[in-house]
């Protein structure tokens, strides 16, 4: 075990310094803690040292524990989870004592943490619990506490520490939303103390240590009179912001986030014992989130296949296809934002559209999106010119000589795609590989105006581009291994979470998510209140009730897809009672936000108001309103069942990527890890007896799928059947 080394210098400074082998970024693991603590006794031990400095041999401190010491834990239960954290604790409780006299506070020998740069989770927490924390000056580089994300919370001491360094209301953000900080707004924020620049970082924190003097290395908590920052629970300002959190909270996360309540129970309880009880108090807490299947769950699909799928888990063994040049053809806002992307991940992009004005307009939105990162500090004017000099806006499809990846977003028609797809590929090498955006159409269908349909994909960006983080990438039914690889580089270097599913009407993401906006709908229609509807689908973790969805991607774009679906489908079509009310919505001129009006009333400045009070006189409320758990099984079945036939059905191969792609595509439910998650934590025996309610009740669109059965009768899960590996297609 080498991860930790140390050597002490001719001035008595012991460098302890973090290099986990062959990793590129450090994680911490059970023997590194070990080691660690070893080292940290020698060095108090050791006479000739002056005190200590904990680094990293890395361009990074540290990215966080290794997720395998969290398994490793869990499946110890309880008592392996608490004496595990209690273990930590142990040894960040040393550092912070530093072998002073408990009595006098003297003697101890001061520890400063240098941190080169990015310092995550524990990669924080240990340093929280040194003297003195020096940063180098490195704008690139995230601080922070980001353990929330995943289902967790601070656990190694983070808790305590912060909420009783800043307090609680200024440490809520870094606690309760993993709010992450470059050096100088952290060390502004107060989470680290110095920021310096990078050459000098050692040696400035060497030379703090060779100074410091007794009263230096008291932390607040541990010094006589301490009293936390705004205020503890008993205090009158401190009362009323544990009151405001709590409401936060719960508006915030609506009950169904396990680690926030259990993370401010652990701030609350521990603000009002010593600083060592607030320690075990934080430990029970997080022992019990660890325990709840909501928390394994996030971790395994926000962190542990999230990640497998961004490194290309499922990419064909072909050699790199990073892109080089790219043709973006149509410069509406989808493809001026796969522009933006593309020139700002570095990438040279050709923007074509019909007229000159269209695609200066579509530039424009690249230099908009650039212009409120230079108002935020987040982007340098220099770095404006530079991307936006990368975006070549054009009419012209001879620019488009050179290019290796074509990306069509042009109106969604078979036909107008088709005369695209022409055009391109008589402009471009005979290698380059065309992909169509598109939401709905079947990609082997648009591959037949292609000569090459082994290099026709489809790539589906969700909107607004910039800001969302899926990408979801279709094979059709001749597409090759090479296309699919281009398409995975080109997605990963533009830093967004790919899922490549197999075609199929509306592919996997559309084909969830239209079923969950129909059963709100059909609900209003038989007279279940709309705020029953919207509410149930918040209070079970939808970021958005179905009514305000439909609102927001427009009722118009509905009755499209809806006519399309219906011609495609004839007799089999199966949401006639849907289109009457969204068809006598758009009749009514309310398509939605875009128009003001839909099934939400909006302010003359698109400020989203109310529920529309003329639903009530066309679909009259029932007398008897269902139980709002009966609203929310219709409405997350509606979803999850769809996710096993594609699955079933070989649309989906991977349900790795129906878990990510459920979360990150249309925000399904993330405490439940997604639809496979969901369904392996509810169980599929009690899963098959909803759906045979609901079937009774509502129809054959709730019949569980034949595989959901057959995993009911062998009392399988999703995870334990496949494993999180891909299956066959």
């Amino acid at each position: 075990m080498t991860d930790f080394t140390s050597v002490t210098d001719a001035d008595g400074v012991a460098v302890i310094t973090w290099d986990v082998p062959q990793k590129s970024m450090n994680v911490m693991s059970t023997e590194a803690f070990a080691l660690l603590s070893d080292l940290v006794d020698q060095a108090l031990a050791d006479s000739a040292v002056k005190g200590i400095v904990i680094t990293s041999g890395k361009k990074d401190f540290a990215g966080g524990m290794d997720l395998n010491v969290i398994a490793q834990m869990r499946a110890g239960g309880a008592q392996a989870i608490f004496d595990g954290v209690m273990m930590m604790h142990k040894v960040l409780r040393k550092i912070e004592l530093a072998g002073m006299d408990p009595k006098t506070k003297k003697g101890g020998k001061p520890i400063a943490a240098a941190l080169p740069g990015t310092a995550l989770g524990i990669g924080l927490e240990l340093p929280l619990s040194t003297h003195r924390i020096f940063a180098a000056d490195n704008p690139k580089a995230k601080i922070g506490l980001p353990e929330i994300m995943v289902g967790i919370f601070p656990g190694a001491g983070g808790t305590t520490r912060l909420s009783r360094k800043l307090g609680a209301m200024i440490a809520a953000p870094f606690l309760l939303e993993g709010k992450l900080s470059d050096p100088k707004s952290a060390k502004a924020a107060g989470l680290i103390d110095e920021v310096v620049p990078a050459d000098e970082l050692l040696a400035r924190a060497k030379d703090w240590v060779l100074n410091a003097k007794d009263a230096d290395l008291v932390k607040p908590w541990d010094d006589k009179g301490y009293k936390m920052p705004g205020g503890a629970p008993y205090h009158p300002a401190g009362f009323m912001t544990f009151v405001g959190a709590s409401a936060m909270i719960n508006s915030k996360t609506q009950g169904v986030y396990p680690a926030a309540k259990a993370l401010l129970a652990a701030v609350y309880e521990g603000a009002m014992v010593p600083f060592d009880v607030a320690l075990k108090i934080e430990a029970r807490q997080f022992t019990s989130v660890l325990l709840n299947p909501s928390s394994s769950a996030m971790i395994r699909s926000l962190f542990i296949n999230k990640e497998a799928l961004d490194k290309g888990a499922n990419r064909p063994k072909v050699a790199d296809q990073s892109v080089k040049k790219l043709g973006v053809i149509g410069a509406g806002m989808m493809g001026a934002g796969i522009a933006y992307v593309s020139a700002n991940a570095g990438i040279e992009v050709v923007l074509i559209d019909a007229s000159q004005e269209s695609a200066d307009r579509g530039k424009a939105h690249s230099a908009d999106l650039l212009d409120k990162g230079v108002k935020r500090g987040k982007v340098t004017p220099a770095k404006k010119e530079e991307v936006l000099a990368r975006i070549t806006a054009t009419t012209d499809y001879a620019a488009l000589a050179g290019a290796d990846l074509i990306v069509e977003a042009v109106f969604e028609d078979v036909a107008v795609k088709a005369g695209v797809t022409k055009k391109v590929l008589a402009a471009v090498g005979p290698d380059c590989i065309f992909a169509t955006n598109t939401s709905t159409l079947p990609i082997t269908q648009l591959a037949h105006a292609s000569d090459k349909p082994a290099n026709f994909i489809g790539i589906h960006f969700f909107s607004p581009v910039d800001k969302m983080n899926l990408v979801e990438i279709i094979k059709g039914h001749e597409t090759g291994d090479t296309a699919v690889a281009k398409a995975l580089d080109f997605v990963r270097q533009i830093r967004k979470t790919p899922i490549v599913v197999n075609d199929a009407r509306f592919f996997y993401a559309n084909r969830c998510i239209i079923p969950y906006i129909n059963e709100g709908i059909r609900m209003v229609a038989e007279g279940v209140e709309p705020a029953l509807v919207e509410n149930a689908a918040k209070l079970v973790g939808m970021p958005l009730g179905p009514l305000q969805l439909v609102d927001e991607t427009s009722i118009d774009l509905g009755v499209k897809i809806a006519k399309a679906t219906k011609a495609a489908m004839g007799d089999d079509y199966p949401d006639e009672a849907v289109d009457k009310v969204i068809f006598w919505m758009a009749d009514q001129g309310r398509l939605g936000r875009k128009a003001n009006a839909g099934f939400y009333t909006y302010s003359d400045k698109g400020d989203r108001l109310a529920l529309w009070e003329g639903l009530e006189p066309k679909y009259p409320l029932d007398k008897l309103q269902p139980s709002l758990t009966d609203v929310q099984h219709r409405l997350l079945f509606a979803q999850v069942l769809e996710a096993v036939r594609a699955l079933e059905e070989g649309v989906l191969t991977d349900i790795r990527e129906g878990d990510v792609g459920a979360i990150l595509g249309w925000g399904f439910a993330p405490w439940s890890g997604g639809p496979f998650s969901w369904l392996d934590i509810l169980g599929a025996a009690r899963a098959v007896e909803i759906c045979r309610g609901l079937t009774a009740q509502f129809g054959p669109r709730f019949h569980a799928p034949a595989l959901l059965r057959e995993m009911a009768e062998k009392g399988e899960t999703f995870y334990g059947r496949f494993g999180g590996q891909k299956q066959a297609a």
